[in-house]
């Protein structure tokens, strides 16, 4: 597999949310990897939406990172306690960011169950095992995320994002992103993506599947890169 560049997140949030599904997410801790395939992402576009946490250009210590450049961590605390993983994207002083919102774990398995419920794989029962990483605070728990690392430069050794030499092919879901009821009329944008069928997406709207559309090295999943004027 090969690392993402930066050129890979500087986009709109929409087309790398999308271009992310079936990429996978890598954290070294102490010389061993823990790593999973991003099924499920949301987008947020900025200024302009309202779910958004740089809605109306605010800017703070917390989110200063994502009117940065983009391919960087933005990680922070929700209820206090669970940290939860977005990628910037777009362009610098556009601040906009993918929230991780699920993945299916393939790598470091052991570690994800001693990080998420004290106890190894081996005495996970089958709920245990899909609850790993299935929403963004658990996989943040498993995979040893947490807002720490935001502004981690995720094109580093550390924390970073690989493809797969070939994409994988799969159906693509469009939907509503989760929990944003305070968004008034972004609360219909349809800005989230996941893998149709994987049973480790936090939640599936069945009528969105069914309109389910294909993704896969065949098809054109993203956008030119820009030019510099």
């Amino acid at each position: 597999m090969e690392k993402l560049e930066r050129g890979f997140y500087g986009h709109s949030a929409i087309e790398v949310a999308k271009n992310l599904l079936g990429k996978y997410l890598v954290h070294r801790i102490n010389g061993r990897e823990r790593l999973g395939k991003i099924v499920e992402t949301e987008a947020y576009m900025g200024p302009e939406d309202k779910a958004a946490h740089s809605c109306n250009n605010r800017r703070t210590k917390r989110t200063e990172i994502m009117f940065g450049p983009p391919g960087y961590a933005y990680v922070y605390r929700i209820y206090g306690m669970y940290s939860c993983m977005n990628v910037v994207a777009s362009e610098k002083e556009s601040p906009q960011a993918v929230l991780i919102r699920a993945l299916e774990p393939v790598k470091g398995m052991e570690e994800m169950a001693e990080a998420r419920y004290g106890k190894s794989l081996s005495d996970c029962a089958k709920k245990d095992r899909l609850g790993l990483t299935n929403g963004p605070g658990k996989l943040c728990m498993a995979m040893g995320i947490t807002d720490r690392d935001s502004g981690e430069n995720l094109c580093g050794n550390r924390i970073f994002l690989l493809k797969e030499n070939r994409e994988p092919e799969f159906n693509m879901v469009t939907t509503t992103r989760i929990h944003i009821d305070y968004a008034e009329e972004a609360v219909l944008y349809p800005y989230r993506f996941y893998i149709d069928g994987n049973p480790y997406v936090s939640v599936r709207d069945r009528k969105s599947a069914q309109g389910a559309s294909p993704s896969g090295p065949d098809l054109e999943r993203r956008i030119p890169a820009r030019k510099k004027p």
